[in-house]
């Protein structure tokens, strides 16, 4: 599908109450990243439209939404998986467009949204409370209720599967929800509204606004009618959140930054640890949160490890997402001035630059590429350590020893993944039990999926998203007792 086609008829106006708002005035643009060329202007949600969704999701809570039952809800969101999987490549093709990230990995994303919807329509009509024995003279049970509206602050990296990642557990428990898209990425998400509606969601359950932070994000976390708000983005930004959800006690999920150590012991598969190390920094161009941006090598596997891992890198190839490179664009102007000013200084700060480094302009394409880069860092207070940098750069340390290594993966403030390779099973395992993250990869990176628990530690976060932890969010508890 070409991209003409694939974004023909995208209502980019608010999709409030089962219905586009129709909107005037300065619209923000969105960009293909790797051409620098816009691709459409999408209306900004002022403060007042905000209210007008929020509204909306909350007399759909009290209204139709209430009266689906949990059986029924389970069908909707399983007919809405099948809606995407039918338009998956027309929504690869937008999703690719508008992130810049290689086709393949962007059909990855839609088959990953359309498995969120099925995996919670499978656990919506199964939420139960539990009895709770007092003694003959009570009877006492749980009942799980929805929370209420909430809000879901969507990142630029991964539009699509970040709204489903909340949005079906949301619908799954019975809540509401209110969708805004990062303005660099929205397209995906006002494309959802045409599948919610063919799966029988009512009008008002799920409302779509878009705009920038300032304007548009702010009045949605702070509204006194949100009851919880997930964000994923950067630390900076999640306290803001938290601090504007906290006036009107909204609980959170925060899933924010990493700096993930993917360990190589002396002993690991190098060609397996190989593809893992490459993978896992590499994937989107590096703009991943759990992306395993510090590779950490015993020093004896050291020199011939990355002597492989920058070979491969030289091979790489660049350029637009629909033509599915191995590296496609950054995301913004913004982001790739970032990159390069943390290398620039980084490197004027001791790290050694083993490949990569520059600015790319791939044959043809004005947008915004980045070399992989490989940084060998020698303290472990490097900015390239200790920063979140977004982009293809690998920051590499040295591990005398194995317990050298376990030190090093615990020296930043986050806590998000971590990796390790070994053939040691037992190394492994006591590895997992050091290190402080969500999550833990061994001999792999990335595994998991829709069913495995999901977030961080420390400045990585808190809550959980996926699996059945995801759910836990989106319900409360509530205690009924009764004498007999």
């Amino acid at each position: 599908m070409n991209q003409i086609t694939a974004i023909e008829n995208i209502n980019l106006n608010p999709f409030i109450g089962g219905a586009n708002r129709t909107l005037h005035g300065d619209p923000l643009p969105t960009y293909d990243p790797a051409t620098g060329d816009i691709i459409c202007e999408v209306p900004i949600s002022s403060a007042d439209i905000v209210d007008e969704a929020v509204e909306s999701s909350k007399r759909a809570l009290k209204g139709a939404w209430a009266k689906v039952t949990p059986a029924e809800r389970s069908r909707m969101l399983i007919r809405l998986a099948r809606e995407i999987r039918e338009d998956a490549e027309r929504l690869a093709t937008v999703e690719s467009l508008d992130s810049g990230k290689p086709l393949r990995e962007a059909k990855g994303d839609i088959e990953t949204s359309a498995r969120y919807f099925e995996y919670y329509g499978g656990i919506a009509d199964k939420l139960q409370g539990d009895t709770i024995p007092l003694g003959p003279d009570f009877v006492s049970f749980t009942l799980h209720e929805p929370i209420g509206a909430t809000a879901h602050i969507i990142p630029w990296n991964f539009p699509l599967v970040t709204t489903a990642r909340g949005l079906a557990p949301a619908l799954a428990a019975g809540a509401t929800a209110i969708i805004k898209p990062a303005e660099q990425t929205p397209l995906t998400a006002l494309m959802l509204p045409r599948y919610l509606e063919r799966a029988g969601v009512p009008a008002g359950v799920v409302n779509v606004v878009c705009g920038p932070g300032q304007i548009t994000g702010a009045p949605l976390t702070k509204h006194p009618g949100i009851s919880h708000v997930t964000f994923t983005g950067s630390v900076a930004t999640g306290k803001t959140v938290m601090l504007a959800a906290a006036s009107d006690f909204a609980s959170t999920t925060m899933e924010l930054g990493g700096k993930s150590p993917v360990v190589v012991l002396a002993d690991a598969d190098e060609n397996q640890a190989l593809e893992g190390v490459l993978k896992a920094i590499f994937t989107n161009a590096g703009q991943v949160c759990s992306a395993g941006s510090r590779l950490i090598v015993e020093r004896s596997r050291a020199d011939g490890f990355l002597a492989a891992l920058t070979a491969r890198i030289s091979s790489f190839t660049f350029g637009r997402g629909l033509d599915n490179p191995d590296i496609g664009p950054i995301i913004s102007s913004q982001q790739l001035a970032k990159i390069e000013r943390i290398v620039g200084e980084s490197i004027s700060g001791g790290c050694e630059l083993l490949a990569g480094g520059k600015i790319k302009r791939p044959d043809g394409l004005n947008g915004w590429f980045f070399e992989p880069t490989v940084l060998v860092a020698s303290e472990v207070t490097a900015k390239a350590v200790q920063e979140e940098i977004f982009g293809p750069v690998l920051t590499v340390q040295i591990a005398d020893n194995f317990d050298h290594a376990c030190q090093l993966a615990e020296c930043t403030d986050f806590g998000l993944v971590a990796g390790v390779y070994t053939k040691d099973i037992t190394k492994a395992l006591r590895f997992s039990r050091h290190v402080s993250s969500g999550q833990v990869f061994i001999n792999q990176y990335f595994a998991g999926g829709v069913e495995t628990p999901f977030s961080g530690t420390k400045n990585s976060g808190f809550g959980r998203e996926k699996g059945l932890e995801g759910l836990k969010a989106y319900y409360t508890v509530k205690t009924v007792t009764a004498r007999i």
